[in-house]
């Protein structure tokens, strides 16, 4: 069998996958054979495992790009050039792999085999509209509507589209999860949540209010009515309702951040330095610990050359790892906190995005700055920071970003405040500010949510190797692999047309519209 990107084949082999209409996805007229109910909790969490990026595949899709797109981290190796947009035609194929092939079959067994108003069949919705937001912010258009069907060509459908049947598959699962009358579903095969039927409706409510954001430049009527439902429905608003995964040491479940800090090839970027330090935020010594050589706190600039990196000053012992809950430093080497829980969704996300809405004249169920300001206390919270007075003189700090103190002598980053500013103009930044620094160590949402949204102001890279962004340009998606021309060539030149543009990394994808 062919090796395609997005793996369909093989996906169908194991399990078929969905068909054209809302009202018919899921059902899967040629399934090989049903599973037993003794079966499906085992995929669930195998599906949830692979969803979140589990070990295997945590460096080359999360670090070593969106993670380097979103400046939390700059490279300390020259090994890989992908923090100046190298692309590497290889590991493009992989968030096909864990959508495709690790996670949709699961899912898809799930659908396959329980009823529609079930919370089993509501949770794999939920897992599913997770998944595929983010497979289809990475690239554009991909396959969707025929996903893992047993065809020679499987075609792709724009973003578009897939959103809309995205909204459509979490209303639906908070329908039926709040009409059901289970309180649990999955019970501790569910890694995330241990089967509780209330925090996976708030789980989707933050979804849906994140997507409704996502698209709020290019369908600004479709994001008020999504985003209004959602919080009418209740999102996350408490530190307890965040979602966290757990992670194993055994297997391949092991946390994909500890273990690839252990190798130390990867610093604090200067974009992060910047505001952490100006901002004398407490997340600091949380995020990330002070470098082992000079104990103090240290970035690098996202884009050095070769030259650069090798400087004395940006070498690892010289920078800032990320922090003691991912890794340890006994004085020798780096040891891994391999079964720290990998955050999956912050509650505080949930506050920055009703900020946002009430900026936009949505009913949010609060003010702007009110809820800006809930968001700060919801991140710091969760991360420990729990004295009031602290949480309180942060919120209401005048502090600015600070040069950050590196080898490239960069200055700050940029000048805006903590305390909310008069200005609308400002205020916006602020909030996509504060959701950044918020929303880590999640680059992937970051990425997005800085294309989307132009925040926060990050440097721009010292050097681009990608004759598609010169310099100052920033990375807009990711093209697809060359792997699909030569399996899935004639779908492939149809998703190209969608794009409108060419399949480069300048493109944008759909709801990047300025």
């Amino acid at each position: 069998m062919k090796k395609n990107m997005l793996y369909f084949l093989l996906a169908a082999t194991l399990f078929t996958s969905c068909t054209g209409k809302f009202d018919d996805m899921n059902k899967n007229p040629a399934k090989l054979s049903d599973a037993g109910a003794r079966e499906l909790p085992f995929m669930f969490t195998r599906a949830q495992s692979a969803a979140t990026i589990h070990r295997p595949y945590y460096q080359t899709i999360s670090i070593l790009m969106p993670d380097l797109y979103a400046q939390y981290f700059a490279l300390t190796t020259t090994s890989f050039q992908t923090d100046r947009y190298v692309m590497n035609d290889t590991w493009l194929s992989r968030p096909g792999i864990i959508t495709y092939v690790l996670t949709l079959p699961q899912l898809q067994t799930i659908f396959d085999n329980t009823e529609r108003n079930s919370g089993e069949y509501a949770l794999a919705n939920i897992m599913m509209a997770y998944t595929f937001h983010r497979l289809t912010d990475y690239y554009g258009p991909v396959p969707y509507f025929e996903a893992g069907q047993a065809k020679s060509s499987i075609a792709y459908d724009p973003q578009d589209k897939i959103y809309d049947d995205l909204f459509k598959r979490l209303d639906s699962a908070v329908t039926h999860l709040k009409a059901g009358t289970a309180a649990n579903v999955f019970g501790n095969y569910d890694i995330i949540y241990e089967g509780n039927v209330q925090q996976w409706i708030r789980f989707a409510n933050t979804l849906r209010l994140r997507l409704a954001l996502r698209i709020s430049r290019i369908d600004p009527a479709r994001a008020k009515t999504e985003a209004e439902a959602a919080v009418a429905g209740g999102v996350m608003t408490e530190p307890s309702h965040s979602a966290y995964i757990k992670r194993s040491a055994k297997g391949d479940d092991a946390n994909g951040l500890a273990t690839n800090a252990v190798n130390n090839e990867f610093s604090m970027s200067s974009t992060m330095a910047s505001y952490l330090k100006g901002y004398n935020d407490p997340r600091l010594p949380v995020y990330f610990q002070p470098a082992v050589a000079s104990g103090q706190f240290k970035g690098l600039r996202n884009g050095s050359s070769a030259t650069d990196i090798n400087k004395p000053g940006n070498r690892p012992a010289q920078t800032s790892n990320v922090g003691p809950r991912w890794v340890n430093w006994n004085g020798t080497t780096w040891i891994g906190q391999l079964e720290a829980t990998q955050p999956v969704m912050h509650a505080a996300e949930a506050w920055f995005l009703r900020a946002e809405g009430a900026l936009n004249g949505w009913n949010m169920d609060g003010s702007a700055q009110e809820l800006y300001e809930k968001g700060i206390a919801a991140s710091l919270r969760e991360w420990g920071i729990s004295d009031l007075a602290v949480i309180n003189a942060y919120i209401t700090s005048a502090a600015v970003p600070a040069a950050p103190g590196d080898e490239a002598g960069s200055p700050a980053v940029a000048a805006t405040p903590v305390k909310w500013a008069a200005a609308e103009s400002t205020q916006r930044l602020q909030i996509g500010t504060q959701k950044w620094l918020a929303l880590y160590p999640d680059g992937q949402e970051a990425w997005a949510e800085f294309r989307r949204s132009g925040y926060p102001v990050m440097y721009p890279v010292l050097q681009s190797d990608n004759s598609d962004l010169p310099a100052g340009a920033f990375i807009k998606r990711l093209p697809y692999s060359s792997v699909e021309a030569s399996t899935n060539g004639a779908a492939l030149e149809k998703a190209r047309q969608m794009l409108g543009g060419p399949d480069n990394t300048a493109t944008r994808v759909w709801w990047d519209v300025d």
